[in-house]
């Protein structure tokens, strides 16, 4: 008898946890949505607190410029003088694209963001859930630029590195 109510229980626990899934993972995404508009919304508001909050202990950060990677704590250093300003910068998402881990605790994203300083940009992370709250791991910030109009802008950008390679071979002669 007991083995007949196990071999019935096991696949209804089997269907039960498959319906539950999606619900979970809707769940999951709805609360990511919530918390990365949150951030943006925290820098459009010079809330440091709240922004740099959301990044994890050992989070990083890509900057749009190839020298900009930092970690939380360099990220923070940069950023301070922009949070004492009425707004740091205001980014807003027009999509976002979330995808969970099977267990549920990391996600990554991509997201289409709007900004009145820049033209469209698209920024991409990682996200991990830490004691019951979503941080972010990682992000990247990223211009985009329509392929046509890559070849007007390449001497721009090739101009730009350059100067940057000469600066940095002014500070530090010796490369590594």
């Amino acid at each position: 008898m007991n083995k007949t109510i196990a071999a019935l229980c096991v696949p209804a626990l089997a269907v039960l946890l498959a319906v539950a899934a999606p619900g979970v993972a809707e769940k999951s995404t709805l609360e990511i949505d919530r918390f990365m508009t949150a951030w943006h919304l925290a820098a459009a508001q010079a809330d440091a607190a709240t922004y740099f909050d959301s990044l994890a202990a050992g989070a990083i950060f890509l900057g749009t410029d190839i020298r900009e990677r930092w970690t939380k704590e360099e990220f923070q250093k940069w950023a301070a003088p922009y949070f004492q300003r009425p707004s740091a910068w205001t980014f807003r998402a027009s999509r976002r694209q979330v995808n969970l881990s099977a267990d549920g605790s990391t996600a990554w994203f991509d997201e289409d963001l709007v900004s009145e300083s820049y033209w469209p940009c698209r920024g991409s992370g990682v996200l991990e859930k830490i004691a019951g709250q979503w941080k972010i791991r990682q992000y990247n910030l990223a211009f985009s630029i329509p392929n046509e109009a890559s070849m007007a802008i390449k001497p721009l950008v090739e101009a730009a590195l350059k100067k940057q390679a000469a600066e940095e071979k002014q500070l530090s002669p010796i490369r590594k």
